[in-house]
């Protein structure tokens, strides 16, 4: 009779698992509360203590570390003296091994909670069955998984499957892998260290995507959790997201984060925004957005921070975009965008479970740095121009600092009355980035005099400031932090522009 051991700390399809098991002939050994479990629904269970001889000790720390089991998991069934051996220590074949994990990362993230609690929940146990069974996957099946249950019992039926066993092997290592990264992740936390000397990262393959940045690129799309940042999005109709898509996805959401609690629209193209606007609705920060930059808003990404309703959806829907994504959508909001056959219309904060690490690929290795926080914070902000600004003007300064910081550098925006008239990214010198942002703006029909201008960066020279006040700028808010600050502050007051210094830079390459 073929044996299964089943060990779970996840016991969501457990039961008929077991029956299924049962009804093709396997025995069935278990430990603590999958034991009882099963027994529970009447099924026969042998307890692992009576197979291995041993009692469960140390407040169950040791339960399945003996050779009773692993000699039962490892015996290769070719070899003659593997056999021989685990038969004179009346050792017996195990055949299949389900187990899932000490759920490690939900109590390590239980806030106020104890290390040393965390701590009892690193299985070993588990871990070891695990890697001993896919070690001898040629003729042992291991799972880890319970959406696998169905297709293990199916393979069962008709006698097994070797490319199964195989792959249900693959998945343990990568399961066991995250779950040790976890684990390395936490210590090094509680020593404060976010950078250790060797950094683990695991994270689980969300969906295949067609190609890359470019058709000839091979690409998926792989999340640190199920559930959580742009993986937690929910698609309502249109093609599948690609690598761009997602991409672009995560610029706008970048965009209307430091906007939340009011109602903000970032229409982007190619990661950064080309508009970006609040309003008193969904529709008014959309066409203030759009006013931006019309022509190049054709085929971009759309977010809003607060819900769409059926006059925004029918604003946007005359726009050829590629995708809109909401916190949520009113139904009739979702028919009238529904009805553009290929709008990818995505539902979601995209919150992510805990803070985490910006990581980006260079050849040979990663960059690894804290993930940028909103730029909300205005106790440090001090005003080193002559001429104080208008409450007016401080709002648009306020507003163009927010918006700045997801522009991609060098940044400058040039903004009015919650929305950007004109945006410079991606030059290569500031006084560039001004000119392009004036350029813009008035390419878009908008009048430049009396702007607020927000720079992701402090002015090296005084160019910049020379190049704002020729388009009519008459606020200008900056980190500060050149040594040549005096000049462009002289700059400055020489044209009467008032000037606020944040103390941050905001770059985003």
């Amino acid at each position: 009779m073929p044996a299964a051991l089943l060990s779970v700390s996840d016991k969501t399809g457990l039961v008929p698992f077991a029956e299924g098991l049962h009804a093709l002939g396997y025995a069935l050994l278990s430990t603590g509360g999958t034991a009882k479990t099963l027994r529970a629904a009447g099924l026969i269970v042998t307890d692992v203590a009576d197979v291995t001889r041993f009692p469960e000790m140390l407040d169950g720390r040791v339960k399945t570390l003996h050779p009773a089991v692993h000699g039962g998991l490892l015996a290769r069934r070719d070899l003659p003296a593997h056999m021989d051996a685990i038969a004179a220590h009346g050792i017996a074949p195990i055949d299949l091994v389900c187990v899932n994990l000490y759920p490690f990362v939900r109590t390590a993230e239980t806030p106020g909670i104890a290390p040393d609690e965390v701590i009892e929940q690193i299985d070993i146990g588990g871990p070891s069955m695990l890697r001993s069974a896919a070690k001898n996957f040629a003729a042992v099946t291991v799972v880890v998984d319970p959406t696998d249950y169905a297709r293990v019992l199916d393979a069962l039926a008709i006698g097994g499957d070797a490319v199964l066993r195989r792959d249900l092997a693959e998945k343990v290592y990568a399961h066991t892998a995250a779950y040790d990264a976890a684990i390395a992740g936490w210590f090094a936390s509680q020593r404060g260290d976010r950078f250790p000397e060797r950094l683990t990262l695991a994270f689980e393959r969300a969906q295949p995507l067609r190609y890359g940045e470019n058709p000839d690129q091979g690409a998926a799309f792989y999340v640190e959790r199920q559930g959580s940042g742009l993986g937690a999005l929910r698609q309502h109709g249109g093609k599948e997201l690609s690598f761009n898509n997602l991409l672009d996805l995560e610029g706008a959401m970048l965009a209307v984060a430091p906007f939340g609690g009011e109602i903000a629209c970032a229409i982007v193209k190619h990661t950064t925004p080309c508009g970006l606007a609040v309003g008193a609705t969904a529709v008014e920060a959309y066409r203030k957005a759009l006013a931006c930059d019309p022509v190049s808003a054709f085929g971009s990404i759309i977010a809003f921070s607060q819900a769409v309703d059926l006059p925004a959806a029918e604003a946007v829907a005359q726009l050829f975009v590629e995708c809109v994504v909401a916190p949520a959508y009113s139904a009739e909001a979702l028919a009238a965008l529904g009805a553009k056959k290929n709008l990818r219309i995505l539902e979601g904060s995209a919150a992510e479970v805990v803070p985490t690490l910006d990581v980006k690929g260079v050849r040979g290795g990663i960059l690894v740095q804290e993930r940028a926080t909103p730029p909300l914070d205005e106790t440090a902000w001090t005003v080193v121009s002559r001429r104080q600004p208008t409450a007016t003007e401080r709002a648009d300064l306020t507003f163009a600092w927010r918006a700045v910081a997801s522009v991609k550098s060098n940044a400058i925006v040039l903004a009015r009355d919650g929305a950007t008239l004109g945006i410079g990214a991606g030059q290569m010198s500031r006084v560039d980035a001004a000119f392009l942002a004036a350029h813009k703006a008035r390419a878009a029909g908008h009048e430049t005099q009396g702007a607020a201008l927000g720079s992701d960066a402090f002015f090296p020279f005084a160019d910049g400031v020379e190049q704002a006040a020729a388009a009519g700028v008459r606020a200008i808010i900056q980190p500060g932090g050149s040594v040549r600050d005096a000049e462009v502050i002289a700059a400055a007051d020489a044209h009467d522009i008032a000037m606020i210094f944040t103390g941050r830079r905001t770059f985003r390459h």
